[in-house]
């Protein structure tokens, strides 16, 4: 028969199985495991080392679903290799289960494209670090809740005993353990032998045996045990593993549980239920009130920090007293109020000022942020939540090293948060239209397609590099729950910031959904296995975006979001309603040159539809401060109010001006001046003043101890209405938003791991792995002079490396090199010679794809390739 009539032999490794696939197979691993191609491997066979390494598997395995996890873990408990058969018998026990056998050819594709499995149907294999994490061992107890075989629990026994257990069996005596341990194992399989033996076995032996056959699998006994066990140690259906501690076998286990390996196999995702169906029109209207408030409420929290917010921690972050005063001024909860700093934070509207005395306070960014319409602002609040790793939800707890996690501090990142923020709004994109879900079920099938790390289900390990990643140390509590605990607050903050109304997505928010949604590999469509039968291969997955194409997708689904959110937005209005009691109503929100001009003028009393504005004296001062004049506020008012202006607040308005720059604070340390020599006088014989450290230089000069500042604020404090002025005399005039930090960036969210690679990536890294794979694997001819060892580089002299290179350029033939560069890194690759001169060689070099040159002293030898050679 011919060579190619020859049927191809199946793959010894996984390197053979990973050289048997096309280059969308390999694309497809390396899109769902991104961490082979950091850096790109050289070969084949050093992606197949990666791909078994520890770190590398159990991150894999973390992102698996609960369904491919059972069945990587029944993989881990069958026979290496397996059927896929076996398998099947193993997750659909002996009765079957359609739901299995409809779901199994696409996960065991899915476990096959990731190369955790690799092999044909008929002898299928999972990796051998995925096969030491997932068996049952007593440190790390298996999720199936089964334990050893007989032959790994039996291992420690002498054969004496083992004899005994045979012969307690039924069976005949052997010759060696070996035999003996073997044929325990074939009865143990052998359902109707099994049956007969177990019908033989008293009640309360069975008992014992129920109580085990679940997990776990191990019982104590005592140096005498009772009838009931001894029977079972007598036959082998209990078997020691240490003094007082004994094992049901795993053998035994899969007869009495119907040959499945899980109580409860779950090939199907659980449904997200729906809690409540509102009419869209009104979860829209609900989510437009409440982006709204989301806005006034950002706006307040950073007018609150216009001159200067709270401090800095020394380790970064807000203290609990500055938290608890900003949610007093917010009125909210301490956790709300810490929502709304981080999401200020995250969408790059505040950060610390960077000074000496370092403190929190509105970025530049806020000001144009301020100018924009309503829509983009929120549109934008609701686009940095969506990618942020910052999670407020943390804020209060501690971290594993029991510090706690302060607002804007240090080890409130969580790599998955975007992730899961993403889904859980895409699973309530997925429900009818106005339909809220039942948090539970949400957090159910997170839990399903991800399942806790150590949780039922969960894989067993050690935590994948991601736990580790730049977020820090976990806090505590987070553990297996992290990804439940992201739902729930996903539910909470989505409502609050009104990307859904009365817990259904909204249409705006069904927009912003637009942009791409982190990439989760458990979730992905797959592409072709290790030549799968049609049935069993997954579809292939779109490609990546592009970060450019990313970013673009994002700002047009958030302008869509806009877009539908602005008609639901109130319009801002251009009046007031003034009243006699020295108040002011807004019926609506103002627009922004009457919103910062009133918000000066007067303070705000109560919030709600309509907001009420008191006029005082503090904020009338406060108004003139900022450079106004009496006539202008009247004007102002007469302006924009659709009431007449009260005469109480024409007085007041008065009276405060008449007043006001009277006294002048000055540097001295301060002084302060005023050409009325009576009030001076009146000052210093109050006692509300023995604190400043006032004395009169002159009739119309006081000089104080303590600086403008502070002698500003306790003349205001005794009811006085000075006026600050500069060097030359001339008024200092104070604005509302005079305190800016210098220009900052929004913080950068913390990767879950390496970026999924696009196409152009895939591409060249695909086309250097097969190059290298060609110069390690191509046959060549071995030179009478080569020195090269077991697979090792070419070896040969100078001269006849001269020689070989020399004629190859005359004869057109490729050859086989080694080649060291300058780092000292030896490789080999498969070079075709075009010019030899000088010292060098320019050749094309068939592993990199291109023409290079090479340094001859670099070259360690050079082989032919063989005449077979592809």
């Amino acid at each position: 028969m011919s060579t190619e009539e020859k049927p191809a032999a199946a793959p010894r490794s996984l390197a053979e199985a990973l050289r048997g696939r096309d280059d969308a197979s390999l694309a497809a691993l390396l899109r769902s495991r991104p961490d082979l191609i950091t850096p790109v491997p050289t070969d084949l066979t050093q992606l197949a080392t990666r791909a078994g390494t520890r770190a590398s598997v159990v991150r894999a395995l973390e992102r698996l679903d609960r369904f491919a996890l059972q069945t990587a873990q029944a993989l881990a408990v069958a026979a290496d290799p397996a059927t896929y058969e076996e398998l099947l018998g193993l997750l659909a026990g002996d009765d079957g289960d359609p739901a299995v056998a409809a779901a199994l050819p696409h996960t065991l594709g899915t476990l096959r494209e990731q190369a955790l499995v690799w092999g044909g149907d008929d002898r299928l294999r999972l990796v051998r670090t995925a096969r030491e994490l997932l068996s049952p061992s007593p440190q790390h107890p298996s999720p199936t809740g089964l334990g050893p075989s007989v032959q790994e629990a039996a291992s420690g026994m002498s054969p004496g005993r083992i004899q005994e257990i045979v012969t307690a069996a039924g069976l005949p005596s052997t010759h060696d353990s070996v035999s003996a341990v073997a044929s325990l194992t074939a009865l143990f399989r052998d359902r109707t032998r099994m049956a007969a033996l177990l019908d033989e076995a008293p009640h309360e032996s069975v008992e014992v045996l129920d109580r085990l056959v679940w997990g776990p699998p191990y019982g104590q006994v005592t140096a005498d045990p009772a009838p009931r066990l001894r029977w079972l140690l007598d036959r082998g259906l209990l078997l020691p593993t240490a003094p007082g501690t004994v094992v049901l076998p795993r053998e035994v286990a899969l007869h009495l549980r119907g040959g499945r390996v899980h109580r409860v196999p779950e090939p199907v995702p659980p449904p997200v239920g729906a809690a409540a169906t509102h009419h869209p029109q009104v979860v829209d209207a609900t989510a437009a009130g409440q982006a709204y408030t989301a806005l006034a409420t950002v706006e307040e929290l950073l007018k609150d920090w216009d001159e200067g917010g709270p401090a800095v921690l020394r380790a970064g972050g807000l203290s609990v007293r500055d938290l608890k005063r900003t949610a007093v001024a917010l009125d909210l909860p301490e956790p709300v109020a810490a929502f709304w700093v981080e999401l200020a934070y995250a969408a790059g509207l505040l950060a610390s000022d960077g000074e000496a005395d370092e403190r929190y306070a509105a970025t530049p960014a806020y000001d144009e942020w301020r100018e924009r319409p309503a829509a983009e602002r929120w549109a934008r609040l609701a686009t940095a939540w969506l990618a942020a790793t910052r999670t407020a939800g943390l804020v209060g707890g501690r971290d594993a090293k029991d510090r706690p996690l302060s607002a804007l501090g240090p080890g409130l990142d969580r790599s998955a948060a975007p992730e899961v923020r993403h889904r859980v709004l895409t699973l309530l994109a997925g429900l009818p239209q106005g339909a809220a879900p039942v948090p539970e079920t949400v957090s159910a099938r997170l839990r399903w397609e991800r399942p806790p790390r150590g949780g039922r289900g969960g894989p067993v390990g050690s935590p994948a590099e991601s736990d580790r990643s730049a977020a820090g140390s976990p806090a505590k509590g987070d553990g297996d729950d992290l990804r439940s605990r992201l739902a729930r607050w996903t539910l909470d903050e989505a409502e609050r910031l009104g990307i859904t109304g009365r817990g259904a997505l909204s249409a705006h928010g069904r927009a912003l959904l637009g942009a791409p949604a982190p990439r989760r590999p458990e979730a992905e469509p797959e592409g072709p296995g290790d030549k799968l039968p049609v049935h069993h291969r997954p579809a292939p997955p779109p490609p990546p975006l592009s970060p450019a194409e990313q970013a673009a997708a994002a700002a047009a689904a958030a302008a869509d979001a806009a877009r539908l959110l602005a008609p639901l937005l109130p319009e801002p209005l251009d009046h007031v309603l003034l009243q006699a009691d020295l108040t002011a109503v807004a019926p609506g929100p103002l627009q922004r040159p009457l919103a910062d001009l009133l918000g000066v003028l007067a303070d705000v009393e109560s919030k709600g539809g309509a907001t009420v504005y008191r006029f005082t004296p503090g904020s009338v001062r406060r108004a003139l401060d900022a450079g106004r004049t009496a006539a202008d506020l009247h004007a102002f008012l007469a302006a924009h109010s659709r009431t007449p202006v009260p005469q109480p607040l024409t007085y007041l308005i008065d009276d405060v001006a008449r007043r006001h720059g009277q006294l002048r604070v000055g540097a001295a340390s301060a002084y302060v001046r005023c050409d009325d020599d009576t009030l001076l006088g009146e000052i210093l014989a109050d006692r509300r003043a023995a604190g400043l450290g006032l004395r009169r230089l002159a009739p119309t000069v006081l000089a104080a101890r303590t600086d403008p500042a502070g002698l500003l604020e306790g003349l205001r404090a005794m009811g006085f209405a000075p006026a600050a002025e500069s060097a030359e005399g001339d008024v200092l005039i104070t604005r509302a938003d005079a305190r800016r930090t210098p220009p900052r960036s929004a913080p950068e969210p913390v990767p879950d791991g390496p970026p999924v690679p696009d196409d152009t990536l895939l591409t060249a890294a695909i086309r250097a792995v097969r190059a290298g794979d060609l110069a390690s694997t191509v046959p060549h001819r071995a030179p009478a002079g080569d020195r090269a060892t077991g697979g090792g580089l070419p070896r040969t002299g100078a001269a006849e490396t001269l020689a070989t290179l020399q004629a190859a350029v005359l004869t057109g033939e490729a050859l086989w090199i080694g080649y060291v560069n300058a780092e000292g890194a030896a490789s080999q690759r498969v070079i075709a010679p075009v010019r030899v001169e000088g010292g060098f060689v320019t050749a094309y070099d068939h592993t990199a794809d291109e023409v290079r040159t090479y340094p001859l002293h670099r070259i360690t030898g050079v082989a032919e390739l063989a005449d077979d050679a592809d």
